[in-house]
């Protein structure tokens, strides 16, 4: 698959992604991590959280999926790290909505040409809110 080389400003446009508590059982499944606040109600309000919570990783990963549909190569990826300032609360399948939905972009804000690298900042927010804080990606140019 052939990429383009990315340039300062280029930017990912705004891409929303939706959870369910669906996914959050396939991914507790999948990672082993079954910690009751993703998954309980009564859990996560004992532990002073508005309810459900998706996994801070399932978040991060979400995110990065934007990231490598916009590039296109995941194997470009050399580096991607964030930080969890806030949780993703996602409503019981019963409610309307059923779904959290978290407004991701991003903006390429460094090449270096020497050494064939981009630099992209990524944003995720859901409810008005960035639930990742700092979340940046070094990527290898075509």
């Amino acid at each position: 698959m052939s990429r383009r080389t990315l340039a300062v400003g280029d930017e990912i446009g705004e891409v929303v992604v939706e959870i369910t508590r669906d996914d959050l059982r396939a991914y507790a499944a999948l990672s082993g991590d079954h910690n009751p606040i993703h998954q309980d109600d009564a859990a996560a309000l004992a532990v002073e959280l508005p309810g459900v919570v998706a996994h801070g990783m399932f978040t991060m990963g979400a995110v990065s999926r934007v990231l490598v549909d916009y590039i296109g190569d995941a194997g470009a990826v050399m580096s991607y790290g964030t930080r969890f300032t806030r949780p993703v609360v996602v409503p019981p399948m019963d409610a309307q909505p059923n779904t959290a939905q978290v407004h991701v972009s991003g903006k390429v804000t460094a090449v270096d040409d020497e050494l064939g690298t981009a630099t992209i900042t990524m944003s995720a927010v859901f409810n008005g809110q960035t639930v990742l804080g700092r979340t940046v990606a070094t990527i290898r140019q075509p």
